[in-house]
């Protein structure tokens, strides 16, 4: 969460000339609500079923496509049948200070669930860093780079 995969998808996408979507892009449209309202009124349980979901109909109806993902999608049974896994890579101190920096950085972080208790965010994030390099095909370092850089990168090591 926060780390870029959004924009660097976007960028990815636009270099490569394939088309990006972003899992909890697709969810709030399922449910026509955002991903912080799903959370407030059904809970993170039922967001994870809405994942499930998600990662059911990609694997059936997606090819060929760049595929944003929020940060609990490693955990559907079916994750690595979708497609080469790359995890982009930061600290947790280099995630909060991309997000800080940015414009409407409050916003940013209020519209993010699980980062509204940092310390909560930190130890999920200690928790999970380890599962995300285990389970990617390509780790790919994105801290403090540029973000042509880092689609350089990931096309290099694609090839």
């Amino acid at each position: 969460m926060g780390v870029g995969k959004g924009t660097i998808a976007r960028a990815l996408a636009k270099e490569s000339k394939m088309f990006a979507i972003d899992t909890d892009d697709l969810i709030e449209s399922l449910q026509n609500q955002k991903i912080k309202k799903i959370f407030a009124q059904y809970g993170e349980a039922h967001f994870r079923s809405l994942e499930q979901e998600c990662a059911n109909w990609i694997e059936q109806n997606v090819q060929g496509t760049i595929i944003s993902i929020g940060g609990g999608f490693f955990k559907r049974p079916n994750f690595k049948n979708l497609g080469t896994i790359i995890y982009l890579q930061s600290t947790f101190d280099g995630i909060l200070n991309r997000i800080n920096a940015a414009p409407n950085a409050k916003k940013k972080l209020k519209k993010r669930p699980l980062l509204q208790n940092i310390e909560e965010a930190r130890k999920l994030f200690d928790e999970r860093q380890p599962i995300y390099a285990d389970v990617a095909n390509i780790v790919v370092n994105v801290e403090n780079r540029e973000i042509d850089d880092i689609v350089q990168e990931i096309i290099e090591k694609t090839r």
